[in-house]
């Protein structure tokens, strides 16, 4: 697995988006502080993958995804494995309750030659290309398909996070070695050896099913096709017989047939012939109609008549004068005459207005005249008490002086001090100003009440006068309309005489209308009668057409009881003759239906010898039956050829068979107990012992080996005589060493021993090379640059070490503010 690209937002400490382009970075540094986020890069890989970080301490760890205070983080990586490229995803969010759970992931496999740069545009589960995994449960499974390695030996040998770069040092042998199984796809002769005892067992079951069919076709002998071939022969010759015989048959039905219908052309003439009779009421229908022709022209002169003696009428009544103009004269008297009746009683309403009026009138000038007193004497009422007010102020002042004192208003010397009233002039002038008030006010009350009662009356008075000047007005009107009138009698007279008129315009009105509703009715009556001597003449023509092929006599067409009289007597004679012929064609069908029963006989006798059933006396059913005989005969023969061939394929089938289930047994036997895959496992951790022996002398300066012993790591330490130590007796520094050699020796040499997926394209190493001395760093660091330098795996390192980064020709410089981590790319 070699990652090309990484995009981060909201993931831990990289709170905004980041992109880590990963991009020709065979040999690459992570750099930056402390705590800045340096190992977090990693985590993003491997959680992207797997759903979790080793330092997390399983998926439950999950909330760690998030940054803090952030409602979701989304990581993507573009990776390559085994020659494809492939994009994973996956989404965490925070729900309203707190919890933290994966909302999306997804492994897609992008087409070649995919830009990555578009990528740029967003982070979202874009369809990306083939679909390898679309939910966190499918995501295991598609990982392990592309990347080849589970967690655990992904954390072991590809990514190596703190704290866990000696796993592989120290795991145990069995752990050790499915790790080494999975890297160099020995699982590949396990399944060989399955799909061997698989495909012997299969091979087994068919070839029972094999013998099964081949019992089942016992009877498909050469002898039994034979037969089968000799009996299509012999039902084809019955064939032939049949086919030969059916022209006979079918020229004696045709011959039979022609007989019969002769004879039916003959009954359906008789028939036709018999059906000639006459009907009932042709005879009468004439005399009706001619009645009816006679009503209606009676009743066409009772309308004539009926409408000259109308007309007259209208004509006098139009001499008579106009009854509504005459009618309206009248009227007009009547109205002078109500009018002239009226005349008093308005000029009384007149008169009687002008005298309440005038009353009113002047008991509004008496009231007014009450209120000016009033209020003349309210005026006086006031000036009063202002006065007593001063009379008041000035007995105050003269319980304060005696004579000699100065006046405070004058300031002269007081020679006598007048009395002091006993009542208060201010308390005597309110009462009398109250007084005053209360009358003022019913007087102006008195006024204002008659005054309006004078104005109502005032208004009462000019609508009294227009009413009488109207009333006169009317009168003159209608004085100047009778002017010219003959008078009120002998406009009665004229109305009268035009009444009487107008009774007799209506009653000879109704007897033109009566007239009218008689000849309507003769006239239906006439078309009735007309339509059924029609309807007769129509079925006398549809009856003598029936018969015209026969040439019929010609028909009288004034005449319809003689026409019926003549067609039915020439009827009779024509079906006297037709009798006599139908007996000698009837003969003839006889004859000739013997003759068609004398030749099915003949075809049914060759059905009997050729031991088929005969069926129904029909022509197309005699040779189709013999058809399906053929059919049936040459179809039992091919599936005799059929089965034969099919013993034949079975025989082959089974030689095969018995032939793969003895290769397939042998091939399991041999792969049984995994001794091959066990001989392999042994050559590769030989070839990574050697490999990582070989790196750790360089950077130990010669003093250690690494050996193993029944899947144990140990040391030779060359410093004390050659002993051989465990490696869990290393000091820390001597155990990086020891792991890191492995960890080169993994990618460098069993990565071209792999044949799966689970290539070691890549190897970063997250851990402190500050325990290491600058010699030993130096070691380390062109072990390091030799590796890269190869060109076939990328290489990465976490350090804080400058000395080893400046080494580095690609950094990734890794810094942290206030909120979040940033990552810039350094280097080529």
């Amino acid at each position: 697995m070699r990652p090309i690209r990484l995009d981060m937002a909201g993931f831990t400490v990289f709170r905004d988006e980041t992109t880590v382009d990963f991009t020709d970075a065979d040999y690459f540094a992570l750099v930056g502080p402390t705590g800045s986020g340096k190992s977090t890069v990693l985590d993003a890989v491997t959680f992207v993958l797997y759903g979790t970080v080793p330092r997390w301490g399983g998926a439950r760890g999950i909330v760690n995804a998030l940054a803090p205070s952030a409602t979701e983080a989304r990581v993507r990586l573009v990776f390559e494995s085994a020659g494809d490229r492939y994009v994973a995803t996956r989404v965490v969010r925070r729900d309203g309750r707190g919890n933290v759970k994966t909302a999306g992931a997804g492994l897609q496999l992008m087409p070649a030659g995919f830009d990555v740069t578009k990528l740029d545009t967003g982070m979202d589960l874009d369809d990306l290309g083939e679909v390898l995994a679309g939910t966190p449960a499918e995501m295991d499974a598609a990982v392990l398909d592309a990347v080849g390695l589970p967690f655990e030996q992904f954390t072991s040998c590809v990514v190596l996070p703190q704290g866990q770069f000696a796993d592989f040092l120290h795991a145990k042998p069995a752990t050790r070695q499915q790790i080494l199984v999975n890297l160099l796809g020995l699982h590949v002769y396990e399944e060989v050896q399955t799909r061997a005892t698989g495909r012997a067992q299969t091979a087994e079951g068919k070839l029972a099913v094999v013998d099964q069919g081949l019992a089942g076709l016992a009877d498909a002998t050469d002898e039994a096709v034979e037969a089968a071939e000799q009996h299509v022969t012999r039902m084809r010759e019955f064939t032939a017989a049949v086919e030969q015989a059916m022209p006979g048959l079918r020229a004696r039905r045709t011959a039979e047939a022609e007989a019969a219908a002769t004879r039916d052309a003959l009954d359906a003439d008789l028939r036709l012939l018999s059906s000639v009779r006459t009907p009932q009421a042709s005879v009468e229908t004439a005399g009706v109609t001619a009645a009816a022709r006679a009503t209606a022209a009676e009743a066409a002169d009772e309308v004539r008549a009926a409408e000259e003696k109308e007309e007259k009428l209208r004509g006098e009544l139009a001499a008579a004068g106009d009854a509504g103009s005459l009618s309206l004269m009248l009227d007009r008297h009547a109205e002078l005459e109500r009018l002239t009746g009226q005349a008093e009683w308005f000029a009384g309403e007149v008169s009687v207005a002008e005298v309440e009026y005038k009353d009113a009138a002047t008991a509004a000038e008496i009231a007014h005249s009450a209120h000016l007193g009033a209020a003349q004497l309210l005026e006086q009422a006031r000036l009063d008490y202002v006065e007593a007010q001063r009379i008041d102020r000035a007995s105050a002042l003269r319980a304060h002086l005696a004579a000699g004192d100065h006046c405070p208003v004058c300031e002269q010397v007081v020679t006598t001090v007048p009395a002091v009233p006993e009542e208060s002039s201010v308390r005597a002038a309110e009462t009398t100003g109250k007084a005053a008030r209360a009358a003022a006010e019913v007087a102006e009350a008195a006024w204002q009440q008659r005054d309006a009662v004078a104005r109502k009356l005032e208004s009462n008075l000019e609508r009294k006068r227009a009413q009488h000047e109207h009333h006169l007005s009317r009168m003159a009107e209608a004085r100047a309309a009778v002017a010219d009138s003959p008078g009120v009698d002998a406009l009665r007279r004229r109305l009268a005489e035009i009444e009487k008129l107008q009774k007799q315009l209506d009653r000879a009105g109704a007897a033109v209308r009566t007239a009218r509703s008689a000849h309507r009715q003769a006239q239906a009556a006439v078309i009735a009668a007309e339509d059924r001597q029609r309807t007769a003449w129509r079925e006398f023509d549809d009856v003598r057409d029936r018969v015209a092929r026969f040439s019929p006599p010609p028909a009288d067409r004034d005449d319809l009881a003689g026409a019926w009289s003549t067609l039915a007597g020439w009827a009779a004679e024509q079906s006297a003759e037709r009798a006599t012929a139908r007996a000698a064609a009837e003969e003839a069908v006889a004859t000739a239906h013997r003759s068609t029963v004398a030749a099915l006989q003949e075809i049914a006798a060759l059905f009997t010898a050729a031991g088929v059933t005969v069926p129904q006396h029909d022509e197309s059913a005699l040779i189709r039956a013999a058809a399906v005989a053929v059919e049936r005969a040459e179809a039992s023969w091919r599936r005799l050829s059929d089965r034969r061939d099919q013993v034949r394929e079975f025989t082959e089938q089974r030689m095969t068979l018995q032939r793969e289930m003895r290769v397939a047994k042998s091939l399991a036997g041999h792969l049984r107990a995994n001794n091959f895959e066990r001989w392999l496992l042994e050559e590769a951790l030989d070839m990574l012992v050697d490999g990582a022996s070989r790196i750790l002398r360089e950077l130990t300066g010669g003093q250690y080996d690494l050996m193993h012993d029944k899947g144990e790591f140990y040391v030779i330490d060359h410093h004390d005589a050659g002993l051989r130590r465990g490696v869990r007796t290393l000091s820390g520094g001597e155990t990086f060493q020891a792991s890191l050699s492995l960890a080169l020796a993994l990618s460098e040499q069993l990565a071209g021993m792999s044949t799966t997926a689970a290539s070691l394209e890549s190897i970063v190493l997250d851990e402190g090379f500050g325990t290491l001395d600058a010699a030993t760093l130096d070691v380390v660091a062109a072990t390091l640059e030799n590796l890269a330098a190869r060109g076939d795996r990328m290489v990465g390192v976490v350090t804080h070490v400058t000395a080893l980064a400046e080494r580095v020709p690609v950094r990734f410089e890794v810094h942290k503010d206030a909120r979040t981590a940033h990552v810039v790319r350094v280097g080529l």
